[in-house]
């Protein structure tokens, strides 16, 4: 696995744009919960279940610029999200998209500590308040709602972009039995969406004249992109396919899709970066890739095989149908076995 990520972040199948050209990766974190079980519940218990019920959850970050999963791991499902993801030097001049469930300041100001940059949505019970306003409102105005809550403001704005610095509070980790109370400004930007009738609300640390308003937005946007990586695992590689009680192999099972993806991107970007002098525009979508990668695999399997000098013999082929085909359920009655063997 982590061979395979490696050899990823070393041909990378993208680079960033323009716009982008002062960060280093633009990462996005995120899990997804593959049922199990109920006898596992012990081992992998489900979170908020009526019912003993068993899930585990696979935390995954991608990186934008390998085209590809950077880190993932394990839990079981009722880990909360925050607790999958931790913050380092590694994140310095780097982006990192993350949704509600990992939405906390203290991370945040690990984030900015680090040298990196965050975009989240902003938690509908947070209304910080307004330290200055860059755009939005008339300059004349601004100083009215200086110190007042972001609510009062974007009653007043009209369906106009809002792009102002707020500060948000929070606790330090309690040091000798004393925990103190710390503030960060952030920026915060607000787009209107005709569709919904209400203002996305976003925060970071990525400057106004590196991304505006709506930069920032779209950026968030691309959050969907993990999403369709856990559509392409279940759907593809056969994530969720697992029907079994024994833990060990439910993990070689999801190690081995994940590392499926890996193949599938690693080939991806080599098919990808093979045409890049092509005279005309072209794009391999994911989820188009998965399937015809997953249509052409056992021919892949058999040239990986030719290369290695391993012969596919009929004798090989027998072995794995009278292993493969045995019923795992041999001492169950069958209501034919009085009559047929």
């Amino acid at each position: 696995m982590i061979h395979g990520i490696e050899e990823l972040e070393k041909e990378p199948g993208r680079k960033l744009s323009e716009k982008l050209r002062k960060f280093k990766d633009i990462l996005i974190q995120d899990s997804t919960i593959i049922r199990l079980h109920d006898s596992l519940a012990n081992t992998f218990p489900a979170t908020r279940a009526r019912k003993i019920a068993a899930g585990v959850k696979v935390g995954v970050m991608i990186s934008a610029i390998a085209n590809g999963p950077k880190t993932v791991a394990l839990y079981s499902e009722n880990t909360a999200e925050i607790k999958t993801l931790r913050i380092g030097p590694w994140i310095k001049d780097r982006i990192l998209l993350v949704d509600l469930g990992f939405y906390k300041t203290q991370l945040f100001a690990r984030v900015e500590g680090n040298g990196g940059y965050f975009v989240s949505r902003i938690r509908k019970n947070m209304d910080p308040f307004i330290v200055s306003i860059e755009s939005g409102i008339l300059e004349k105005k601004r100083e009215e709602f200086i110190g007042k809550r972001v609510s009062e403001l974007t009653k007043q704005l009209s369906g106009k972009d809002l792009d102002a610095v707020v500060k948000i509070a929070f606790k330090r980790r309690a040091y000798k039995g004393k925990q103190r109370k710390y503030e960060m400004h952030v920026r915060l930007v607000a787009t209107y969406n005709c569709t919904e009738e209400k203002y996305h609300i976003y925060i970071t640390n990525i400057q106004k004249d590196v991304l505006d308003v709506n930069d920032i937005a779209k950026l968030y946007g691309a959050r969907w992109e993990i999403e369709l990586l856990f559509k392409e695992l279940k759907s593809g590689y056969a994530l969720d396919e697992i029907d079994t009680k024994n833990v060990q192999i439910i993990k070689a099972f999801i190690w081995t899709s994940i590392l499926t993806l890996i193949v599938s991107r690693r080939l991806h970007n080599f098919v990808k970066n093979s045409l890049v002098d092509a005279e005309k525009k072209v794009r391999y979508t994911q989820l188009l890739w998965s399937k015809i990668f997953t249509s052409n695999v056992l021919d892949l399997l058999k040239l990986l095989l030719k290369n290695c000098e391993v012969k596919r013999v009929s004798e090989t082929l027998m072995r794995v149908y009278i292993s493969q085909g045995l019923d795992p359920h041999v001492n169950k009655k069958r209501f034919r076995a009085q009559w047929v063997e």
